[in-house]
């Protein structure tokens, strides 16, 4: 059983996900909050399994609330609700650590999917905002000037972990990527692993994130 917290707040959206998730027999909502307050509470008494977590909230919204929850070392694994103008906050928050973001009018089997990929230690990042979250990384890159650049990732990938590194960043899990390359499961995990140790970073969200970055998306 996968244990939520589910934070925002607008009433009608918590009572259609809570509907929602009520016909999923794995899922349990454990908590609700309407508020960044009341979240950093709720998900404290509750220790859920997973985070869905509004951006835009009173009294705290989504980055204040990852924000605390990791300093007070009680971050579950996060999954953002958002919008499409909600895409440069959502990159804050997972730098922050929040593990991944969907758009708030995804169907019910894509929530579910993302869910129990987050629980299972996945990460994903919705397609559609992928490409908003690449095109603002690489204006703050040019903003601040000549960056390092792909040449300074201190290894450079193989071919291979370049395709497997698009697919993260589209929101695949380990299993999907295996299938869309025809290779084993297996040899998928051992490619995301060789691509967080040449990328300098703990998590497949930061991977996707730096390589936006660096321009190998």
């Amino acid at each position: 059983m996968i244990r939520i917290v589910l934070v925002d707040d607008h009433t009608l959206v918590r009572e259609g996900i809570r509907t929602l998730l009520g016909l999923v027999p794995d899922i349990q909502l454990v908590g609700e909050a309407a508020n960044g307050q009341a979240a950093l509470r709720v998900v404290a008494e509750t220790g859920p399994d997973v985070l869905l977590l509004d951006m835009r909230m009173p009294e705290g919204d989504g980055l204040f609330v990852v924000r605390e929850l990791a300093r007070l070392g009680r971050l579950p694994a996060t999954l953002i609700l958002t919008t499409f103008d909600d895409d440069a906050a959502a990159i804050e928050v997972i730098r922050a650590g929040a593990r991944g973001f969907l758009l708030k009018d995804v169907t019910l089997d894509r929530l579910v999917s993302a869910v129990r990929a987050l629980a299972a230690g996945e990460t994903l990042i919705q397609p559609a905002l992928t490409a908003c979250a690449e095109q603002r990384l690489c204006e703050a890159a040019t903003t601040r000037g000549p960056g390092p650049g792909p040449a300074a990732a201190d290894e450079p990938m193989t071919p291979r972990e370049r395709e497997v590194l698009r697919l993260l960043a589209a929101g695949y899990s380990n299993r999907e990527i295996a299938r869309a390359l025809f290779i084993a499961e297996g040899t998928v995990k051992n490619h995301v692993s060789n691509i967080l140790t040449k990328m300098a970073v703990r998590d497949r969200t930061r991977a996707v994130l730096k390589a936006a970055e660096r321009g190998l998306l």
